[in-house]
């Protein structure tokens, strides 16, 4: 077996740390997600949780898969997300980061005033003007677009929960 000498082996480790550590430090850095792309799965997480769950039945105080009021829906599909949120959508509009209309993201939750003066109904954005909510009883769980006359009429805010 040939011997090496000291002086080579040290030669070829000084060549090779280099580029080793800048393999480690690239790939450390790319496994780190950036706050964009945390909220964007987060966000896309809780609009696709709402998505499996369309057809439910409508059930008030529902918060579980045997049926949704509004405010349970958006609890739930949080929940699978790992995010917990207020239980009303009054509590969830008041504890929601605020967000403009022109920067939903999905996952964002889109509060009205339906014959009150206060928030009390609530809906996952889910993209392209839709959202995702239990609208009433004897209703299922269904889409409605944010442009539709009776919603845009009774909009209030959005707001945001994940990051």
């Amino acid at each position: 077996m040939p011997s090496v000498q000291p002086s080579k082996v040290a030669a070829r480790a000084l060549r090779v740390a280099p580029a080793f550590a800048l393999t480690l430090l690239l790939a450390a850095c790319a496994g780190v997600p950036r706050q964009s792309q945390v909220e964007r799965s987060s966000g896309e997480a809780v609009a696709a949780v709402a998505a499996g769950l369309v057809g439910t039945p409508y059930r008030f105080g529902g918060t579980d898969a045997r049926g949704f009021d509004c405010s349970g829906l958006a609890v739930y599909a949080y929940e699978k997300a790992g995010i917990v949120i207020p239980r009303t959508a009054a509590e969830q509009h008041h504890a929601a980061r605020a967000v403009a209309l022109r920067d939903l993201s999905p996952g964002d939750l889109v509060f009205f005033r339906i014959r009150s003066f206060h928030v009390n109904h609530v809906g996952i954005y889910v993209g392209a003007g839709r959202f995702i909510h239990a609208p009433r009883s004897d209703a299922l769980v269904s889409y409605a677009s944010l442009q539709a006359g009776y919603y845009r009429k009774h909009l209030v805010s959005a707001g945001r929960f994940f990051r």
